[in-house]
């Protein structure tokens, strides 16, 4: 664990009371490595009852749906679902259908839905984007508390990370109780470049597998861009969602998501040119929804929202549980072979080694 603060118990975004996480991996034949993964800040309808939330664009090199309408409103109406670039319109579309389907919804005319994205295209035939309307609606129907699956898995089936196996990680941290006692649980799907730091020892360079490797007189000269090796290019995406049990409005939780890319940047990410690194974050707070009338006009629940002082504790919570979900992504995940590449896994022992070399472990580990 890294940071100050403590961790929820289980160490997840599904640490924050009310939100559920389902996922769908798709592996087919020789090619076919993605998924989807499904992020549900409360069980209900959550177009009538609808979430504050906030986005973040730390660089914009990316096709998220339905950013405009989080920023000019401040509310979230759809789950949150993260997949491969080129099927984010066909994600998209699924997901209308669920929100469309859903009882009291029937008159809906207008859906915002909020899909992200990060490109799988080394390991995934990302051309044939074969993830369809069933994918999308097991991901939904399958969302649940508990424990969330992570590393290869969902979303994060075919992502590359600092050169080795990427993939979806959580991560939680909880403030004292002195100061609110929130919860703030985090989860990226990591797929970018850059120079691997955990804790702030310098694995990816002691490893041997880092951005500019080669430019720097340590490996052969670069190779055309369109082969380079995966560790070769700070190109890629990390998709952060931020969840909160504190009852913070819109414009503190675009604070939060801000603070996430801090998080981002402690990991070694390059934030490339062509990195598309988002955060959203939204309140779980059932005091907070927004909640429809009868007559399909939006009212706020009367409740007491964290001042601009409160936030701190939040600030520094997303900033932790943020780094260390990107950590878990590449710790929980294995090697894997498609579309005529293989990344492999962080090297866990090599890696352990380095960080007790630079006191950069926890005692116990």
């Amino acid at each position: 664990m890294v940071g100050v603060l403590p961790s929820g118990p289980l160490d997840a975004i599904t640490d924050v009371p009310g939100v559920l996480v389902g996922q769908v991996t798709v592996i087919r034949g020789e090619n076919i490595r993605t998924g989807v993964t499904a992020i549900l800040p409360h069980a209900g309808n959550v177009f009538q009852e609808k979430v504050p939330g906030a986005i973040f664009i730390g660089n914009g090199f990316g096709k998220l749906m339905g950013y405009s309408q989080v920023y000019e409103l401040g509310e979230i109406e759809t789950p949150i679902l993260l997949t491969s670039t080129l099927n984010l319109p066909r994600v998209a579309d699924a997901l209308l259908d669920h929100v469309l389907a859903q009882p009291g919804n029937e008159r809906v005319q207008s859906v915002n839905p909020l899909v992200g994205e990060t490109n799988d295209g080394y390991l995934n035939d990302i051309r044939s984007r074969p993830l369809g309307h069933d994918d999308v609606f097991a991901a939904i129907r399958n969302a649940k508390a508990g424990p969330v699956e992570e590393g290869a898995v969902g979303a994060g089936t075919g992502t590359v990370a600092f050169g080795f196996k990427g993939g979806i990680g959580t991560a939680s941290r909880h403030i004292p109780e002195s100061l609110g006692g929130y919860t703030v649980g985090v989860l990226v799907q990591s797929n970018f470049g850059g120079v691997l730091t955990i804790n702030g020892a310098p694995v990816g360079q002691e490893l041997g597998r880092y951005y500019l490797k080669s430019e720097t007189g340590q490996g052969s000269s670069p190779a055309p861009t369109s082969s380079l090796p995966a560790f070769s290019s700070p190109d890629g995406s990390c998709m952060i969602v931020v969840a909160t049990d504190a009852p913070v409005d819109a414009r503190n939780l675009r604070r939060m998501a801000q603070r996430a890319i801090m998080g981002l940047a402690r990991t070694g990410s390059s934030g490339s040119n062509g990195s598309g690194d988002y955060a959203i974050a939204f309140s779980a707070s059932p005091q907070v929804r927004i909640r429809m009338s009868a007559g399909s006009s939006p009212r706020g629940v009367q409740v007491m929202l964290l001042g601009n002082e409160a936030m701190s504790p939040l600030f520094e919570a997303t900033i932790e549980a943020t780094e260390e979900a990107i950590y878990n992504s590449l710790f929980k995940a294995d090697t894997i072979t498609g579309n005529g590449h293989t990344v492999e896994a962080l090297p866990i022992e090599r890696t352990l080694e380095i960080l007790r070399r630079h006191n950069a472990l926890s005692a116990g580990h």
